[in-house]
């Protein structure tokens, strides 16, 4: 046995528990870390060969490895844009040069530019949500956009679709043909009269004006028409426009079945919606709104207006960002209005402990860990985003205590077995004096 090599394998016995306090250490000062996944050190021996009469020591080495699979607690927050995930995945963020990275760190803030940026200056990614839900390219950051909140700061839509239910008093009068509102006449006859608001492309305001009359084509049949209400006369008929503005009209008839009082569905069945073109706010296509009417009643009571509802609306600046679990982040309008912008994405590999980890939290890809795969939230493997949540570290600090202790007892026996080997050595030098 060497003297030399028990020293070698001493001193490669306290390098080794250095390490191991290394990883206790960035444990300890990391436990309050969000998103935080703990080290730990492997060892493994390193053996050198031996004669029948006489053994070599060897020593050990050591592997750091990384807990990155293993879920922290889920600690809820007062910030709709905190952002935890409770299963499997990785939010994808870049940093400033666009370079993509994964991390499960989302305590994500709005910044004076617009970008949802975490505590390490990362910018969370998302696929823009468009006319249909955006499609996951799942083998690449391919599609991928830092999300921004600004470009959606003042938007409008115009209204395309609504419903504008009501209860026909079935005694009412019938008008004739020449007296009706669809005729546009100075002697039109009102029945009965509602109004229902909408938006154009601009985001203006625009007030129809629906007419209903009972016709004489049957016991049950009545006539709907609709006009702009800024194309009136004096408040009422005729609706004039003057060029280029274009003259908004539509009527339609609709038939109700005389035993449940509700339109008639067997053949030759009623109309049940009447749909308009509305061309002067100029934007091409021209506005077209379709109204349904399906619900639409006749009973023997008095006309009754029901609930008109609409979509479109208004120029109104955001006010809150809602992230949804399924990843949907949607912009809450200051007029109540709601809009999908971005759908959130998540990435995992087959080997999650293989991940190389980098500054701030974030990890890239390797060899090891395997080829990216990319999906939405609650789909297939991939885990649930909470909003207003974060995920703590998941170092357990009594855990890492005990570790100290022993790696702290470890490296003073081996300081031990070097010292013993160092007086051996002074024995053997004063042999020679």
């Amino acid at each position: 046995m060497s003297i030399f090599g028990t020293m070698k394998t001493a001193v490669s016995g306290m390098n080794a528990q250095a390490n191991r306090l290394g990883t206790v250490g960035d444990n300890i000062a990391n436990s309050s870390t969000v998103g935080y996944k703990r080290s730990s050190t492997a060892f493994s021996t390193l053996v050198l060969p031996s004669t029948q009469g006489s053994y070599s020591s060897g020593g050990v080495e050591t592997n750091v490895r990384y807990s990155i699979a293993e879920q922290g607690g889920i600690q809820y927050t007062t910030s709709s844009t905190d952002l935890a995930i409770q299963g499997e995945g990785f939010f994808i963020v870049s940093d400033p040069n666009g370079t993509p990275y994964l991390t499960r760190a989302g305590a994500f803030v709005k910044d004076a530019t617009g970008f949802l940026k975490n505590t390490a200056g990362f910018n969370l990614m998302g696929y823009p949500y468009g006319t249909n839900p955006p499609a996951a390219v799942v083998n690449g950051f391919n599609g991928l956009e830092e999300i921004n909140i600004n470009d959606f700061g003042m938007v409008s839509s115009p209204s395309t679709a609504g419903s504008f239910p009501a209860n026909l008093d079935k005694g009412a009068a019938i008008v004739p043909l020449a007296n009706r509102p669809g005729a546009n006449a100075a002697t039109a006859v009102i029945t009965n009269k509602s109004s229902l608001t909408a938006y154009d492309h601009a985001g203006a305001k625009v007030l129809y004006d629906f007419y209903y009359t009972k016709t004489g084509a049957g016991p049950d049949t009545w006539e709907v028409s609709v006009y702009r209400q800024d194309q009136s006369t004096n408040g009422g008929f005729p609706y004039t426009a003057t060029a280029p503005k274009v003259l908004v009209q539509q009527t339609v008839t609709l038939e109700f079945d005389p035993n449940t009082n509700k339109l008639k569905t067997t053949a030759p069945a009623s109309p049940n919606s009447i749909t308009f073109v509305d061309p002067n706010d100029g934007a091409t296509p021209a506005q077209s709104i379709k109204i349904d009417l399906s619900d639409m009643t006749q009973f023997a009571a008095a006309f009754t207006p029901g609930k008109g509802i609409i979509d479109g609306n208004a120029p109104s600046p955001i006010t809150d960002v809602e992230i949804g679990g399924d990843g949907l982040v949607t912009a809450v309008y200051q007029d109540g209005g709601r809009r999908p912008i971005y759908q959130v994405a998540l990435a995992t590999v087959p080997s999650i402990d293989k991940l190389l980890p980098q500054n701030g939290n974030a990890y890239l890809p390797t060899n090891d860990s395997g080829v990216v795969t990319i999906g939405f939230p609650q789909a297939g493997a991939f885990g649930q985003i909470y909003s207003g949540a974060l995920e703590s570290s998941n170092v357990d600090i009594a855990s890492e205590l005990t570790e100290m202790i022993e790696s702290q007892r470890v490296y003073t026996a081996n300081s031990k077995v070097f010292q013993t080997g160092s007086d051996l050595m002074d024995v053997l030098i004063n042999l020679k004096r």
